[in-house]
């Protein structure tokens, strides 16, 4: 079972741009109540998409870097990354039909 990777401003390159496999990144805060809403349904997609896709977290608090360099104002933003570049994005809890079309879309 795969589990979802904290990424940090030190470890993006490798944990996402260049990944082998699409990664969708989910930039969040401790504090934001949304982003703790869609956890669980993030946890359940890195396990069920292991192996075709991987599941990154991070936090805009700690890694402001690459929340700048991505251009983030509303959290929860998940941006789905292939070959090291954004495919697709959006913002908001969605329901996990929604996240589920989401990343599928773009496998």
């Amino acid at each position: 079972m795969s589990d979802v990777i904290n990424t940090t401003n030190d470890n993006f390159q490798s944990d996402v741009l260049e990944s082998n496999v699409p990664v969708l990144v989910d930039f969040w805060a401790t504090w934001c109540a949304p982003c703790k809403a869609i956890a669980p349904v993030l946890e359940d997609l890195a396990a069920e998409y292991d192996g075709k896709a991987k599941v990154v977290k991070v936090d805009v608090t700690e890694n402001q870097e690459i929340a700048a360099r991505y251009g983030i104002r509303n959290i929860p933003a998940l941006y789905l990354f292939k070959d090291g570049e954004v495919v697709d994005q959006v913002v908001g809890a969605l329901p996990r039909s929604q996240l589920v079309n989401f990343v599928e879309k773009n496998l």
